[in-house]
């Protein structure tokens, strides 16, 4: 671990000049002590002390933010988003959605006493960029929020143009088509229809996507329809499921929406910046 030159003179948060209490720390040392938290899988007096450790193994005159102020902090931290680059070609879309169990009390009384407990959960909504995995949007719900209702949240965290939104059984409906329609008329809208879909009542004259879908479906298969529609490429949404909770892991430590939030964000601004750094860059030499 090193710590750059630009990073300790930013360590202390700037002067204020509105009314109101003066913020000792930056929000830089705040998301540096909560993206150990989330790489480390640590609690906030965890995190305190090995940012103080760290600090003094480096020789560095900074403070060290108690639990206190980093659980006070991550409720208004505005964590960095990705964003899309000027000129970068449209993009192809994933989703998904997993659930994430609430820790706390329980667990320790689990691991104890072996005393069985109502685990409670959230869903956690994931938008991924096929081309690189780098996850673009996300979304911490309630646990019975209906997949497709989250979609236009999703997509108003996107920028740029999308060539095409992929999604499982649970995106098929109108009120999708809808969203997407509305954000990125041009894109495709790559969602298999359920077994029992019909199509639609212009599907003879003005067919839509996905009663283009259907004849496809019905005429080849729905196997054929996978490879020629390109949806074959949603398992790349499942494998950043998986990474997510391998790396940061399948619960929340965080009690209130507002952290959860917070801590969510930052568990993918750390996945995102792994992929940017064992990421090659190649160039044509020759």
């Amino acid at each position: 671990m090193w710590v750059t030159e630009e990073a300790i003179a930013a360590w202390t948060a700037e002067p204020r000049m509105t009314r109101g209490g003066q913020q000792t720390y930056s929000a830089l040392a705040i998301l540096t002590a909560l993206t150990l938290k989330a790489v480390f899988r640590l609690a906030l007096r965890q995190t305190e002390g090995l940012i103080g450790s760290v600090i003094r193994l480096l020789g560095l005159d900074l403070a060290v933010p108690d639990h206190s102020t980093l659980s006070r902090r991550a409720v208004t931290l505005e964590v960095p988003r990705p964003r899309s680059s000027p000129g970068a070609e449209p993009m192809h879309l994933l989703v998904d959605s997993t659930g994430l169990k609430l820790l706390g009390a329980g667990e320790w009384l689990h691991e104890k006493h072996g005393t069985t407990v109502r685990r409670s959960w959230r869903k956690l909504h994931l938008g991924m960029d096929a081309g690189t995995g780098t996850i673009v949007a996300s979304l911490l719900t309630a646990k019975d929020v209906d997949d497709g209702s989250q979609v236009a949240s999703l997509l108003d965290q996107i920028e740029g143009p999308l060539a095409s939104f992929t999604g499982d059984g649970a995106y098929d409906q109108d009120g999708v088509a809808a969203s997407i329609g509305a954000r990125h008329p041009e894109a495709a809208i790559i969602v298999p229809p359920r077994s029992n879909a019909v199509p639609s009542e212009m599907a003879k004259t003005a067919p839509t996507q996905r009663d283009r879908h259907l004849q496809h479906i019905t005429g080849h298969g729905r196997m054929a329809w996978q490879i020629a529609s390109g949806y074959t490429k949603r398992a790349r949404a499942e494998t950043g499921m998986a990474r997510f909770k391998q790396v940061i892991g399948d619960g929340l430590r965080s009690h209130t929406d507002e952290r959860q939030a917070t801590e969510v964000g930052v568990a993918v601004h750390v996945l995102n910046r792994m992929l940017e750094l064992g990421r090659p860059n190649s160039v044509r030499i020759a």
